[in-house]
C-alpha cells in the first residue's frame, strides 16, 4: 500500500512543483538572498533544540523545496535531503548554489532510500510541515529516524495538530474532516496547488493522504527507541484558543532495542 501512495504522491509533486516554488518564493537567485539575510528566522522553531549548527550533520526527510536544509547550512552544518520529488530537488539545488552552500539532495522515497546505510548517521533528523500523512506506517518511518541518528541523535517533528487537521479552518488547512479517528486513505489537492494561479490548478494529479492521532505518533516515536524529551503545541495565528501545528522533540535512545525492548530484535 505505501509503494502504490508513494506513486501517486510522487506523479503529484512533479506536475507543477517547481512553477509553484518559483511563483511564490521568487526565482532561486532571489530566494538565496533573503534567506542569506537571516537563516535563523526559517529554523526558528528548532534552534533551541539543537544548540549552535555550526558542525552538525542534519537528516532533512520530505525536506521539499530545501529552505530548512539550506538555512542550516548557512549556519555551517552539514546537510542533507531525501524527498521524492525531482522538481523540488532542482529548485533546492538552484537555491543552494545560488546560496553558495552545498546541500547533498537525494531524490528518493524516504521508505526506499537506495544504499541508505551510506548516508552514515546523523546529529538530528528534520521532518516538518505536512510529512506524516504521506505514510500508511509510522513505526516503519521512525525506525528509519532511528536508524539514521547518532547514539545521542534528535528528532525534530513539526506537523499538523492531528486536532487541528480534524476540526480548525487555517490558511494551510482547509477541509477539516471533523472525524479524528479515521485511518482512511483519502485523495485531495497537492500542498503546492494553491500557490499557482487558478488556471492552473485544473487538471493537476491529487496526493493521497492518511491521518494520524496523538497517540498514534507519540505511540510509534517511543516503541523504536527514541526518548521523548518534549511535545510542544503550538497556537494558531488565527485563533490562538486552538493548536495548530506541534513540535515534537526526541532522542535516540544508546543500545539495541532487543536490550530495551525484550523481544524485539530489530
Amino acid at each position: 500500500m505505501q509503494e502504490q501512495m508513494s506513486s501517486t504522491n510522487k506523479a503529484a509533486w512533479e506536475s507543477k512543483a517547481y512553477q509553484a516554488w518559483t511563483q511564490h518564493h521568487g526565482a532561486p537567485d532571489e530566494l538565496a538572498e533573503r534567506l542569506k539575510q537571516d537563516p535563523t528566522y526559517k529554523l526558528r522553531y528548532w534552534l533551541k533544540y539543537t544548540g549552535e549548527p555550526s558542525g552538525l550533520k542534519v537528516l532533512n526527510l520530505l525536506g521539499s523545496h530545501g529552505m530548512k536544509a539550506i538555512c542550516f547550512a548557512l549556519l555551517g552544518a552539514e546537510a542533507t535531503v531525501v524527498d521524492i520529488s525531482e522538481e523540488n530537488r532542482l529548485y533546492a539545488c538552484e537555491v543552494a548554489e545560488a546560496a553558495g552552500v552545498r546541500l547533498n539532495y537525494i531524490c528518493a522515497d524516504v521508505m526506499n532510500i537506495p544504499a541508505e546505510e551510506a548516508l552514515g548517521t546523523f546529529d538530528v533528523v528534520l521532518m516538518e510541515f505536512g510529512v506524516l500523512h504521506y505514510f500508511t506506517d509510522l513505526n516503519a518511518v521512525f525506525a528509519l529516524v532511528r536508524r539514521r541518528l547518532k547514539p545521542g541523535g534528535r528528532l525534530l517533528l513539526t506537523d499538523f495538530h492531528p486536532f487541528a487537521r480534524t476540526w480548525l479552518t487555517t490558511k494551510t488547512l482547509h477541509q477539516p474532516t471533523g472525524a479524528y479517528f479515521d485511518d482512511s486513505l483519502h485523495q485531495g489537492e497537492v500542498a503546492y496547488a494553491k500557490l499557482l494561479p487558478e488556471e492552473e490548478r485544473s487538471g493537476l494529479p491529487q496526493v493521497v493522504t492518511r491521518s494520524w492521532t496523538l497517540g498514534d505518533i507519540l505511540t510509534s516515536v517511543a516503541s523504536q527507541g527514541l526518548s521523548i524529551r518534549a511535545f510542544e503545541e503550538i497556537p494558531s495565528a488565527e485563533d490562538p484558543r486552538f493548536p495548530e501545528f506541534y513540535t515534537l522533540v526526541a532522542d535516540a535512545v544508546e543500545g539495541p532495542l532487543s536490550l530495551l525492548y525484550p523481544g524485539r530484535t530489530t
